[in-house]
């Protein structure tokens, strides 16, 4: 049974990216908690830029680093599987980081042993432990739901665009539809964690002003601009070896269905 599974080079490749797809979402999750200063990490003076009346310098959240990688892997996915080959996959993320903080949680309430200990320098391990992989509920429901509706932005526009330049312009349809994407997840984390529940839980600390959203949202929006626009090479890259490793014929085939099933959804829906 595994070896006729396997035997498949499509489901071999599918099995592939969703690996790929599904490790960057939950360690972006993950790592997520630390907020960073891109300028003091090159060693640069910081921007310090006069905007929504307050002072701009790039403070990210580290799970920047990862959330290209999964919106490429949105576009590739989607590409030779379509939209229901994402969807099924986002769906599947949505549960993973939901069981991942369950887990998580439960292991924040287990009584730490005297053997416990995280490294030389940090005094009280288990508050270490709370502090990072405890996050608050209000958080992990910013980022599921900015996950997911990113997700169905980068999906819908991705095949729009497709369906107007064909095989041509890889880079404008897979660029084009992250950057849109990550416009909008970029501020829907930030309004539901740090504005609205810190609103509805004051225990969670202080609320956000609307001027610190937009802050934080543009400085997470412009670095995700700027690596969406260079890691455009590595997008053909990836194409290119897919591309050989299926052959011309299984791609054809493959992308085709892809865009018949976007087509038969839309359909659907109207």
């Amino acid at each position: 049974m595994i070896h006729n599974i396997l035997s498949s080079k499509g489901t071999r490749l599918f099995i592939i990216l969703s690996g790929v797809f599904i490790t960057c979402a939950l360690l972006a999750e993950v790592i997520g908690v630390k907020i960073f200063s891109l300028e003091d990490t090159f060693g640069l003076p910081r921007a310090n830029i006069n905007l929504f009346g307050n002072k701009f310098s790039f403070h990210l959240t580290a799970g920047v680093l990862l959330w290209p990688v999964v919106f490429i892997m949105t576009d590739i996915i989607n590409e030779y599987y379509g939209p229901k080959g994402v969807r099924f996959l986002s769906y599947m993320v949505i549960a993973l980081i939901a069981f991942s903080f369950f887990v998580f949680n439960m292991a924040i309430g287990l009584k730490p042993s005297e053997y416990f200990s995280i490294g030389n320098g940090i005094d009280k391990p288990d508050n270490a432990f709370r502090g990072i992989f405890g996050q608050g509920m209000w958080i992990i429901l910013g980022s599921v739901v900015a996950f997911f509706i990113g997700q169905l932005l980068d999906v819908s526009i991705f095949h729009r665009i497709k369906k107007v330049t064909g095989e041509q312009k890889i880079w404008l349809r897979a660029t084009g539809s992250t950057l849109v994407s990550q416009l909008i997840d970029s501020f829907v984390v930030l309004f539901i964690a740090f504005y609205l529940g810190r609103r509805i839980n004051s225990n969670q600390g202080d609320p956000w002003t609307l001027e610190q959203i937009l802050v934080t949202g543009s400085g997470n929006y412009i670095y995700k601009f700027i690596i969406a626009i260079l890691l455009t090479p590595v997008i053909y890259f990836i194409h290119n070896r897919i591309e050989k490793y299926l052959g011309n014929s299984t791609a054809t085939e493959m992308k085709k269905a892809a865009m018949e099933m976007n087509m038969q959804i839309k359909e659907e829906v109207s």
